[in-house]
């Protein structure tokens, strides 16, 4: 399932798996104890493709191409902007705040168009879509595509299940849930050493920013910044050099070129890399956590989703992002979709949970509170 998810065109992509075949399994073979679950399962799948193809013959996977462009002439209009109105107006704390402002505005805009590129959601063809994903993300964001396409695709085949989902290993600094902070208690937690959960709802608000781990809960902005945007800036240089990734390496150099060029002149040296760590946010708060259940793609897409409620605003903010069902699909037409796959989650007698924007903020710090009130009733491993 999660194959046919990531792909647009199955048969070329067959071609390169042909010479990794080994076998298939054997029909026979399977548990009788496991024959209920596993014919649930196979009507989950059956029902999920006849909407797949539905939403091929409604059109819903064809792009507006005029819609992202449009998308990344804000981004380039906002990143303009926020340097115009240092260069001519000066760098007093009231433009370097509006500015600052300017520039997460475009920021985040950007990674909500880096995530339609990096799904292949936009161009007809693979190339187009991976090289205005470097704009997007290596140029405009300083980031590796290789390693977030490494990141993302394992998040979307496996959301919020432990030790599969790199969008939550978190517990070095956060826990989130009722199974993450029983898991950091217990002998088989692998991070001994972690930063005090029963505090993390307070220093929550000052590291919290993950730029890249775009889930549909929300888009999230604190500040400043202080520890995501350092870890994953990190991670993702270390991708670069670790697998050789040079091409990216070449796009995200141009993105320090580009900020050192406009921004040396007028901050400086320290003050460029503040202004660069400021605006460096984007994150969300993931909804149940559990280990690996093997479920279908519908309920365990179902299960790591939380939707917000639909408007023009609500659209730009968070980028569209809702169900995660269909990765293809562009993002315009998530809304058009939304009624098919009540509908279905309805048939099945799946949860569908659609929230005002409002509450789903809530919510994120609720839940982080929570966490950590489970952490305090659990006996710890060592904290830092």
């Amino acid at each position: 399932e999660a194959f046919r998810a990531f792909h647009k065109n199955l048969e070329e992509v067959k071609k390169y798996l042909k010479p990794l075949y080994v076998a298939e399994v054997e029909q026979n073979s399977v548990d009788p104890k496991e024959a209920d679950q596993l014919a649930k399962r196979a009507t989950y799948v059956q029902d999920f493709e006849e909407l797949r193809r539905k939403m091929h013959e409604l059109g819903f996977f064809q792009a507006n191409i005029w819609f992202f462009l449009l998308m990344l002439l804000q981004v380039f209009v906002f990143e303009v902007l926020a340097y115009l109105n240092l260069r001519f107006f000066g760098v007093g704390w009231f433009r370097i705040v509006l500015s600052i402002l300017l520039y997460t505005v475009a920021q985040s805009q950007a990674s909500w168009l880096q995530h339609d590129f990096g799904h292949l959601s936009v161009f007809k063809t693979t190339k187009m879509n991976h090289l205005f994903h470097e704009i997007t993300l290596g140029l405009t964001k300083g980031a590796s595509c290789h390693w977030w396409n490494y990141m993302h695709s394992q998040h979307h085949a496996k959301p919020n299940v432990i030790d599969k989902d790199p969008d939550i290993r978190l517990e070095p600094v956060f826990v989130v849930g009722d199974t993450m902070p029983i898991r950091a208690a217990s002998r088989d937690n692998k991070w001994r050493t972690h930063l005090p959960y029963e505090y993390q709802a307070n220093y929550f608000f000052f590291g919290a920013s993950n730029p890249f781990s775009l889930l549909p809960l929300a888009s999230f902005h604190f500040g400043p910044p202080l520890l995501f945007p350092v870890y994953f800036q990190f991670m993702s240089f270390r991708h670069i050099f670790v697998r050789r990734c040079y091409e990216d390496l070449a796009w995200v150099m141009g993105f320090f070129t580009k900020l050192f060029v406009l921004y040396y002149p007028l901050l400086g040296f320290w003050g460029t890399l503040a202004y660069f760590f400021c605006v460096r946010q984007s994150t969300h708060i993931q909804m149940e956590t559990t280990y690996d259940w093997g479920q279908a793609w519908l309920p365990m897409q179902n299960r790591a989703t939380c939707n917000v409620e639909h408007s023009v605003f609500n659209d730009w903010f968070t980028g569209h992002l809702n169900f995660h069902l269909f990765p293809t699909m562009p993002r315009h037409n998530y809304v058009k979709a939304q009624p098919y796959v009540q509908e279905l989650c309805e048939l099945h007698g799946l949860p569908y949970p659609v929230k005002p924007l409002r509450l789903a903020f809530k919510d994120i710090v609720r839940l982080v509170r929570e966490s950590e009130m489970k952490s305090i009733a659990i006996e710890p491993s060592v904290a830092l």
